[in-house]
C-alpha cells in the first residue's frame, strides 16, 4: 500500500541522515563504551524532511476525502494503531506548531506554502498527521531496538566466546607448566646422577693420585734426607772455616791493635821539641813528621780494615812494615843523636886543648893584657824546620780553661740532676724541653720566625717566665735552674750543628745567627758553645789530642772525636760528616751577628777567632782524611767574609795552601781518601782564578729579616 511505501521512503531519508551514519562496532564493551550511546541523544530530522512530509500529506489528500463542514474545534477520536496521547483537543494549527515533524521539516521555499495550506484549507488532514509520525517513529525506535538487541546478543556471545577461550588458555598453559616441572625435575634428577658418577670417578683418580705423590713423597724424602745430610756436613765445614777465619782474624785485629800501640809508644819516643842539653843545634822535627805520618798510615789501615771486616795478611804485613819503619826511624834517630854526642865530645876536647893553649899564654903575658871576657853560651833561639805536632801552649790553656769551666757548670746544678723527688725531675724536664725545643725549631723559613724563637730563648735565660709543652716555665723555679738551662742550650747548639747542619748544609747560618745572638747577650753561654765543640771535635781548637799510654784504644778514639758504641768504632764517612756539621756550624758563628742587637758591641767571637784558626791548622801538620774536609768546609763557609775583611792577607794564606800544604796532605792521603782532598783542590784553583770567593749556599740575606 502506499503508506507502506512512504514508510519506507521515510527510513530511507531517516538512514542518510546524521543519525542513520551512527557506527556499530563489536569492540565496543571491549573498550569500555556504551553500545547505545547513539542511540540516546534526541532524534533529529534532515532539512529533507519538509520535502518528504509534503509528499506524504499531498498524497494522503488525495487518497482520503474529508468533508469540510466538520466543525474545527471538533477531536477526532483515537485510531487503534495511534497511539491516545496524540489525540488531543487543541486546533490543527497548534498541533502542527507543536509537533517535532512540524518544527523541523519546512523549508525557506515550498514549506512555508504548504504550512498555510494546511492552515486554511486543509485542517483535517494535520489531525490524521500525528499517527503517521508516531508510525514513523515507532518504526524508527523498533529498529533501533532491535539493532541494539542484536548488538547485546552478539556482545553476549563474543563474552562467552573470551570466556572460553581464556580457560582453555589457563588450562593449556597450566597443562604446560606441568610438564615443564616435570621435564625440569627429569633434568635435575640426571645431572645429579651424571655429577655423582663424575664425583666417583673423581674420588678414584684422586686415590691413585695420591697413591702417587705418596710414592714420589716417600722417594723425595729419602733424597732430601740425603741432601740435608750433606748440606748439615757442609754446614759444619763452614762454620768450622769461618771459625777459624774468624779466629785468624781476630788474631790478626789483635796484631794490628799491639802493632798501633808499640807504634804509637815508639813516635811519643820523638818530641819535634826535643833540646838535647849539650846538642842545641840537632833538630828531631823531620823524625817527627815522618813518626806521624806512620802512625795516620796505620790509623787509616785500622779503621779501613774495621769497617771492611777483619783485617788481612797483605794488612798485617802492612803495618808490620810500618812499624818496622818507625823502628828504623827511631834507630836512625838514637843513631843521629849518638854521632851528635861523639861530635860533641870530639869538640868539647878540642876546645878543652885549646883552652889549655890560651891559659899557657896567658900565664906567660901576665899583666901585659888583661884578662879576656868569657863569652857565655846562652840559649839560641829555636829554629823550626818542620810544623807543628801539638797545639802551642795559649790555644792549650784557653782549651783547658773551657773545660774546667763547663765542668763547674756541671757541677754547679748537680742537685738538680741528681734529684729524686717528682718535683725536682719535673722541673727538670721542663726546663730541658724549654731550653732544646725552640732550637730545634731554627729554620730558613722566615725572618720573624727566628725573631720569636731568640725572643723565646732570650725570655728564658732572662728569667721571665716562657710557654713550653703547654706549661709555663722559668729558671726561677729552682736555685740551679739557670745553669742548667745554660749548659743544655749550649750542647743543644753544638748537638744542631753535629746532626742537622751535616745532613742541611744551609742549615748552619740560621742556627748560627741565633746562638751569635745569644752569646753576645749571654757570654757564658758562649763559653760552654766552645767547650762543647772542642769536647766533640778537637780539630775545631785545633788540636790533635796524642796518645798517652797506657791509653785504652777505644777511649783514644773517642777523644779524637769518633763514636764508639760495643767496641765498634763508626764508619769514617759518617765521622767526617759530624767534623765537617760542627766546624760549619762554627764557622757561620763567627761571622754572623744577631741583626737586632747592639751595633756598638763587637762581636764575641769574631772573625780574628776564624783567621787564627787557620792560620794554627796550616802551622800544623796535616791529619789524612781530616785535615783536607774540615779546610775545604771552613772556607766554603766562611771565605768570603774572610776575603773581604782581610784582604790580601787572604789571598796570600790561600796560595800558601796551594802552593805549599797542600802537598803536605796529598803526601800522607791514601788513594781511598782522595775525595776530600780533590774537593778541596778544586776549590782553591777555582777561586784563584776568579780572584774571588762566592756567598755560601743558605746564606741569609738582609731582605730574609723582612719576611
Amino acid at each position: 500500500m502506499p503508506s507502506e511505501r512512504y514508510r519506507w521512503e521515510t527510513l530511507e531519508a531517516l538512514k542518510g541522515s546524521s543519525k542513520g551514519q551512527l557506527s556499530y562496532s563489536r569492540d565496543w564493551l571491549l573498550r569500555g563504551e556504551d553500545i547505545l550511546e547513539g542511540c540516546r541523544s534526541p532524534p533529529k530530522l534532515s532539512s529533507y524532511s519538509g520535502w518528504v512530509l509534503d509528499r506524504v500529506i499531498s498524497q494522503s489528500l488525495q487518497e482520503t476525502p474529508l468533508s469540510r463542514s466538520s466543525t474545527p474545534n471538533e477531536s477526532i477520536p483515537p485510531t487503534d494503531d495511534q497511539p491516545p496521547s496524540l489525540a488531543k483537543t487543541t486546533s490543527p494549527a497548534s498541533q502542527l506548531r507543536s509537533s517535532p515533524l512540524s518544527s523541523a521539516a519546512p523549508s525557506e521555499t515550498k514549506g512555508n506554502e504548504d504550512l498555510s495550506l494546511l492552515e486554511t484549507d486543509h485542517e483535517v488532514h494535520l489531525m490524521v498527521l500525528p499517527s503517521k509520525v508516531t508510525e514513523v517513529e515507532g518504526c524508527i525506535w523498533m529498529y533501533e531496538e532491535v539493532h541494539r538487541l542484536k548488538g547485546k546478543e552478539g556482545l553476549r556471545q563474543r563474552q562467552e566466546q573470551q570466556e572460553q577461550v581464556v580457560r582453555a588458555v589457563s588450562d593449556m598453559a597450566s597443562e604446560q607448566l606441568k610438564r615443564f616441572d616435570e621435564l625440569k625435575e627429569l633434568k635435575q634428577h640426571q645431572e645429579y646422577q651424571d655429577l655423582q658418577e663424575v664425583m666417583e670417578k673423581s674420588s678414584r683418580e684422586a686415590q691413585g693420585q695420591q697413591e702417587k705423590l705418596k710414592e714420589e713423597h716417600r722417594h723425595r724424602a729419602k733424597i732430601l734426607n740425603l741432601k740435608l745430610r750433606e748440606a748439615e756436613q757442609q754446614r759444619q765445614r763452614q762454620e768450622e772455616l769461618e771459625r777459624l777465619r774468624k779466629e785468624e782474624g781476630q788474631e790478626r785485629l789483635r796484631r794490628l791493635y799491639s802493632i798501633q800501640e808499640e807504634v804509637l809508644q815508639l813516635n811519643q819516643q820523638i818530641d819535634p821539641n826535643y833540646r838535647h842539653k849539650d846538642l842545641p843545634r840537632i833538630d828531631l822535627s823531620g823524625f817527627s813528621n815522618r813518626g806521624n805520618q806512620i802512625c795516620g798510615l796505620v790509623s787509616g789501615l785500622i779503621r779501613t780494615t774495621s769497617e771492611r771486616g777483619f783485617p788481612t795478611q797483605v794488612d798485617v804485613a802492612n803495618t808490620e812494615r810500618a812499624l818496622q819503619e818507625m823502628r828504623g826511624l827511631i834507630s836512625s834517630m838514637q843513631q843521629e843523636i849518638a854521632t851528635a854526642l861523639e861530635e860533641k865530645r870530639k869538640r868539647d876536647e878540642e876546645e878543652e886543648r885549646e883552652r889549655q893553649k890560651e891559659l899557657q899564654k896567658q900565664e906567660q903575658l901576665k899583666a901585659q893584657t888583661p884578662v879576656p871576657a868569657q863569652h857565655p853560651r846562652g840559649k839560641e833561639q829555636k829554629e823550626v824546620l818542620g810544623l807543628q805536632v801539638k797545639a802551642e801552649e795559649s790555644t792549650m790553656q784557653w782549651y783547658q780553661q773551657l773545660q774546667d769551666a763547663s765542668d763547674q757548670c756541671v757541677a754547679s746544678f748537680s742537685g738538680l740532676t741528681d734529684g729524686k723527688d717528682n718535683q725536682v725531675k719535673n722541673i727538670r724536664m721542663d726546663l730541658q724541653k724549654a731550653a732544646s725545643i725552640p732550637v730545634s725549631q731554627i729554620s730558613s723559613i722566615a725572618g720573624s720566625q727566628l725573631r720569636e724563637i731568640f725572643d723565646k730563648i732570650n725570655n728564658l735565660l732572662s728569667g721571665k717566665s716562657v710557654q713550653s709543652g703547654g706549661r709555663t716555665v722559668s729558671v726561677t723555679q729552682h736555685p740551679q735552674g739557670l745553669d742548667f738551662v745554660y749548659y743544655k742550650l749550649a750542647e743543644k747548639f753544638v748537638k744542631q750543628g753535629e746532626e742537622e747542619v751535616a745532613s742541611h748544609h744551609e742549615a748552619a747560618f740560621p742556627i748560627a745567627v741565633v746562638a751569635s745572638g745569644i752569646w753576645e747577650l749571654h757570654s757564658r753561654v758562649g763559653d760552654l758553645i766552645l767547650a762543647h765543640l772542642h769536647k766533640k771535635c778537637p780539630y775545631s781548637v785545633p788540636f790533635y789530642p796524642a796518645f798517652k799510654e797506657g791509653t785504652p784504644i777505644e777511649e783514644y778514639q773517642r777523644i779524637l772525636g769518633y763514636q764508639v758504641k760495643d767496641s765498634k768504632v763508626e764508619q769514617q764517612d759518617n765521622f767526617l760528616k759530624r767534623m765537617s756539621g760542627m766546624i760549619r756550624l762554627y764557622a757561620a758563628i763567627i761571622q754572623l751577628r744577631w741583626p737586632y742587637g747592639n751595633k756598638q758591641v763587637i762581636h764575641p767571637h769574631g772573625l780574628g777567632h776564624g783567621w787564627r784558626w787557620l792560620a794554627q791548622m796550616l802551622n800544623m801538620e796535616p791529619l789524612s782524611d781530616v785535615t783536607a774536609t774540615l779546610l775545604f768546609d771552613f772556607l766554603e763557609v766562611c771565605g768570603n767574609a774572610l776575603m773581604k775583611h782581610y784582604q790580601v792577607q787572604f789571598w796570600k794564606m790561600l796560595l800558601l795552601i796551594r802552593e805549599d800544604y797542600f802537598h803536605r796532605i796529598e803526601a800522607i792521603t791514601i788513594s781511598g781518601q782522595m775525595g776530600s782532598l780533590m774537593r778541596l783542590k778544586q776549590f782553591l784553583e777555582k777561586c784563584l782564578q776568579r780572584k774571588e770567593i762566592p756567598l755560601p749556599k743558605g746564606y741569609l740575606p738582609s731582605s730574609f729579616w723582612r719576611s
